[in-house]
Parts: structure tokens; sequence; C-alpha cells
């Protein structure tokens, strides 16, 4: 069996160079309604981030500032921020054994997990053809299927936890099996 897991990113901007505010990912089987396991969310420090040259787009600061309170703070607390370096390894070590790596397009949180190891002049822990986009998948079926489970949006884990849901949907609806 292979292993699948979904990463959702909460930041403070949509371009590559942008700040990462939080990381949420699960390890999921799509062929099963199992429950998605081995959750990994992770704070990242932002002042290194802006030290270092990332950005952060004023538009998308005036969108947080819409969101509800516990989503705000949920992204934006400065509770338990960690290093880009120790970000980077509990990456690496969550992707190991992981077969394939799935999101809600890749051009935003791939695109941005991959600029940072390049700034960073590290190794991206995945291959190009590891990635999995979740848009498209939901954009083929007749509903967008999370708009049946999701409770509240914007929170990376539950975001991750809930697209994984999704397409075990998803496979469940093509009749997917291996």
């Amino acid at each position: 069996m292979s292993t699948h897991a979904m990463i959702d990113l909460e930041t403070l901007g949509t371009n590559p160079d942008c700040v990462i505010l939080t990381l949420g990912a699960v390890k999921f089987n799509p062929y099963t309604f199992d429950e998605p396991y081995s959750p990994l969310h992770i704070r990242v420090d932002v002042d290194g981030q802006t030290e270092m040259g990332r950005t952060i787009d004023e538009n998308t600061l005036a969108w947080w500032a819409t969101q509800s309170d516990s989503v705000r703070e949920e992204a934006l607390s400065d509770t338990d921020r960690i290093s880009l370096d120790d970000f980077t390894k509990q990456i690496n070590r969550y992707c190991v054994g992981v077969d394939y790596l799935w999101c809600q397009g890749p051009l935003f949180d791939y695109a941005i997990l991959q600029h940072l190891y390049l700034q960073l002049e590290k190794p991206a822990p995945w291959n190009y053809w590891q990635i999995r986009d979740s848009r498209t998948l939901f954009g083929l079926l007749p509903t967008d299927p999370r708009k049946e489970i999701q409770q509240e949006l914007h929170n990376a884990l539950a975001d991750s936890y809930f697209q994984a849901k999704c397409v075990q949907k998803a496979y469940k609806h093509f009749g997917i099996t291996r």
C-alpha cells in the first residue's frame, strides 16, 4: 500500500517567496475511509523569514483581519514558532516513506515550500512526480466535497484533514481502488 500525505500552508502572501505562518499535514489512505493519521502542525518563525527576504503582502494581511478571531489567533499567534532549520527538518522527517504528496493547488503550497528550500539551499524531500492536486480532483466531482464536511477554513491542520477526507470521497466516487 502506498502512503499519501496532504499538506496545507497558511501564509502572509500568495507568491512563492511569501512568509509561511503554519503548515498542517496528515497521512491517509485514499482507497478507504480510514481516518487520516500522523498529524503534523508547525508554526514557523516569521522574523527569520523576513530577515532572509521572504515577503508579506499587504492585501493578505488585510484579508487575515477579516477572518474570525479563532482562525486569526491560530495562524498569527507567536506561540511555539520554530526556526526555519527545525521546520525543514520536521518536514523532511515527515516525508520519509510518503509516496504521494497532495495539496490544494501545487502552484501555492508546493511552490512556496519549493522556493523556501531553494532559498535555504536545501533539497526538497519530494520529487516533482510525487505531487498531487486535490483542487483538480475535486473539480471533476459534481459538487465540491469540502463544502459538505468542512467546518472552519484556514487552519492548516484542519484544512489538510478535510482535504484528505475529500480525496477519499473522490476516489470512492470514481471507483478508484488501486
